[in-house]
């Protein structure tokens, strides 16, 4: 940046107030930007991360299996999603998400739909509106070993919920609904903006095995990381 040259203002799209506050859209030069409640959430930065969070699922699950089914909690700028339905090995599709704003943005001409339009048109694909930690409530009670893959990423980490509620979900009895949601074999993974040695030993005393921690490189700073564990076979 020159001297003579300032950095340009944040412009907001759309701010809405949803069932769990408000949310933002917003431009930032180059960038979409999702903010809830004034924490920043994501934006279309870079997306390494939210697809490691697709791929390290799929290849924790025994080679050989059919058409996977996973769940993806959080539609976010649309990055798992689209990633995922640009694979064919995946079978069913189905994204969680709380906020009605979210989705619209992604609907046809919606700012973030340029990210997403060809993932929304496949036929595996499905949104479902609703806050995943009711969702995985009440689907491993009604529906159970629905899927072979959950992929969650609602927070900015177990160790930092945007929703106080959302705790209940990494804490050993919300890890056993997701395992309980799983088919045999099936994988979690969870994404968080830094690593957490006390959710790895959680993931374990939940029964979940083979737990590991990938991460994204950074050039500085702590980075990205996806908690893997495999539920019981």
């Amino acid at each position: 940046m020159t001297v003579h040259e300032i950095p340009e203002p944040p412009v907001v799209l759309d701010r809405r107030e949803g069932p769990y506050g408000e949310v933002v859209l917003r431009r930032h030069g180059a960038l979409l930007q999702i903010i809830a409640n004034g924490c920043f959430l994501m934006d279309t930065s870079d997306g390494r991360s939210e697809r490691l969070l697709v791929d390290a699922a799929l290849a924790a699950l025994p080679a050989g299996r059919p058409g996977p089914r996973v769940l993806i909690g959080g539609l976010g700028v649309g990055f798992s999603l689209a990633h995922a339905a640009a694979d064919p090995r995946w079978g069913r599709i189905t994204v969680v998400e709380r906020e009605p704003a979210v989705i619209d943005w992604h609907r046809d001409g919606g700012p973030l739909s340029g990210l997403t339009r060809e993932a929304l048109a496949d036929p595996r694909t499905e949104i479902v509106e609703a806050d995943l930690v009711a969702y995985v409530n009440e689907t491993s009670a009604t529906r159970p070993a629905t899927y072979d893959a959950l992929c969650l990423d609602i927070d900015n980490g177990p160790d930092w919920t945007v929703t106080e509620g959302n705790h209940s979900l990494y804490g050993t009895s919300g890890l056993a609904l997701c395992a309980r949601l799983l088919r045999p074999g099936g994988v979690l993974a969870v994404w968080s903006a830094q690593p957490s040695p006390h959710f790895e030993e959680t993931l374990r005393n939940a029964g979940f095995q083979q737990v590991r921690t990938e991460e994204i490189p950074v050039a500085r700073g702590v980075p990205d990381v996806v908690h893997i564990g495999v539920g019981p076979g």
